[in-house]
Parts: structure tokens; C-alpha cells; sequence
């Protein structure tokens, strides 16, 4: 079953010291097309990302947000240099003995003393960041693919009538064709007896059968029917049946629209240019639906 290219996930998780979050919306694209927001110190998972979205998804663009933080007990680390710290205090002790000033020091006083303390990032191991990632990654794919069926089954159930409809009106078009030509030999007969009625000559039977002959050839839509009929039912059956079948739908759009114009430049009846104006609307509408199946 086919899939739309519209889709939402996200996934959250808290483990390993962090704190994660991938949030990803997917619309309309010719190719894969990834947009990844990502804190800039995991830039190096960027392929990582792209290579795990892959598995779930073929065609489309598709915006990813990444969110990875330290939790407060793993993100910082206090060092205390406590040796410099002593020297403070005995300095501090030796000049208040020197200028015979009572000592009292405080120790909040010490730590607040320059490179007395200063924090430090932890060092973070990247394999095991991907490990704890690569599984939020992979559920909110998970989910936004999830959406993407159901938007999937929507599109084609609309296209299939879509389709259904246009058979009719193929049907109708066919159905027309004799009657057109009956009527262009009714006109041609009627305008040959205007003519000829002052005249003392009759209207050749053959000739006139030789004229009604080349029109309906020249007018003729059979071939252009039946390919587009052809193109309708392939179409639904690579929608029921395959996956990633966007871009051949696409292709299939261009022949309709080829063999539909086709029959608008020989039609020669308004109830046929009717029609044909009503499929070419339809095809239209096909065809914006058919942008965004994956």
C-alpha cells in the first residue's frame, strides 16, 4: 500500500545521564531530503541519522530536530585544586599575623579565590551517545511512518474513485465517436443537397461515403482511449500493490495528460470537449495527489 509523503513523530527518552528528544515532520519532496537540527558537538552523527532515516523512508523531505542534554549530575564536573586552596589560607593567615590582624577567614571566601575551582565538561563517549539515539531516532521514524499509511490509504481510496470516474467518462467519449460521425455526414449531406439544389447534377453516394470515411480516421480516438484507459488501471494497481511508486505515478500522469490532450485537439463535438475539459480536471487533481505519495 502506497504511502503519503506527510507525516509527524517524535519519541523522547531519559537514559544513560541523558536527556533526549527527536522530533521529526516529513512533506512533498522529489528526493530524500534531509534538514537536521542538531547541537552543533554532535554534528559527527549527522550520516549516522541520515543513514538510519533511510531505513524507514525513501522519498520526501523530511525536518529532524535533535535535542541531547546532560543531565545535572553527569553534564559538569567540579575540580578543586585544594593545594592552591592551602596556600590561599597560609597567606591569607601569614599576613593578618604580619599586619596583626585577627584571621578570619572564611572558607566561602577561599573558594571564591582565582582557579581555586573551575568546572568541566565530561567527556562524552559519541558510541554510546549513538546507541541511546539511534533508538529515538528509529521510533520516531517509526511513528511518523505510522502516520504516513494512514494519510497513504486516504490518498488512495481518493485517487481509485478519482480514477473510476474518469473510466466512466471514457466510456461516454467512446460511446460518442459514432454518433459524431453520423452527424458530420447528416451536415455534409444537407450542405452538398444546399448546393446542388439548383443544379442539374446529384451528389456522388461514393464520394460522400469517401469524405465521412477520412473524418472519422482523422477524428479517430480509439488508439488515445485506449492507452489512457491502459494508464488508469495501471496506475491502480501500482498504488494496491507497490511501495515508493511516487515517481512512476508521476510518469504515468505525463502520458495521461499527453493522451487526454490528444483527444481535445481532434474532438468535434461540444458534449466531447465537455467531457474531456471534466477528465483533464480530474487528471489535475490526480496529479496533485500523486505529488505526495512517497
Amino acid at each position: 500500500m502506497i504511502k503519503s509523503m506527510t507525516g509527524y513523530g517524535k519519541s523522547q527518552s531519559s537514559n544513560g545521564g541523558y536527556e533526549i528528544s527527536v522530533e521529526m515532520k516529513g512533506v512533498n519532496h522529489r528526493y530524500f531530503d534531509l534538514h537536521l537540527r542538531i547541537p552543533r558537538r554532535y554534528m559527527l552523527l549527522e550520516d549516522r541519522i541520515k543513514e538510519e532515516l533511510k531505513q524507514y523512508i525513501a522519498r520526501g523531505r523530511v525536518e529532524v530536530a535533535v535535542n541531547v542534554e546532560l543531565n545535572s549530575q553527569s553534564a559538569r564536573v567540579l575540580q578543586l585544586d585544594k593545594e592552591l586552596a592551602m596556600a590561599y589560607y597560609k597567606a591569607l593567615k601569614d599576613l593578618g599575623d604580619f599586619l596583626d590582624i585577627p584571621s578570619d577567614t572564611r572558607l566561602i571566601e577561599i573558594f571564591r579565590l582565582p582557579d581555586v575551582y573551575r568546572l568541566s565538561e565530561n567527556v562524552e563517549d559519541l558510541e554510546e551517545l549513538w546507541a541511546l539515539l539511534a533508538r529515538d531516532v528509529a521510533a520516531a521514524a517509526r511513528s511518523m511512518v505510522q502516520m504516513r499509511v494512514r494519510e497513504g490509504e486516504n490518498l488512495f481510496e481518493d485517487i481509485c474513485a478519482r480514477c473510476a470516474y474518469i473510466l466512466q467518462q471514457v466510456e461516454t467519449l467512446e460511446q460518442r465517436v459514432p454518433e459524431v460521425n453520423q452527424a458530420y455526414e447528416t451536415r455534409l449531406r444537407t450542405r452538398l443537397e444546399e448546393c446542388l439544389a439548383h443544379a442539374a447534377i446529384s451528389a456522388d453516394e461514393g464520394h460522400i461515403i469517401q469524405e465521412v470515411a477520412f473524418f472519422a480516421d482523422k477524428a479517430s480516438i480509439t488508439e488515445e482511449l485506449v492507452r489512457l484507459r491502459s494508464h488508469l488501471r495501471q496506475m491502480e494497481e501500482m498504488l494496491r500493490d507497490g511501495d515508493n511508486v511516487g515517481k512512476k505515478c508521476d510518469f504515468l500522469m505525463q502520458e495521461m495528460f499527453r493522451e487526454i490532450n490528444t483527444v481535445a485537439s481532434k474532438a468535434n463535438d461540444l458534449s466531447m470537449s465537455q467531457i474531456v475539459v471534466d477528465v483533464k480536471s480530474e487528471l489535475e487533481k490526480i496529479r496533485e495527489q500523486i505529488q505526495n505519495v512517497e
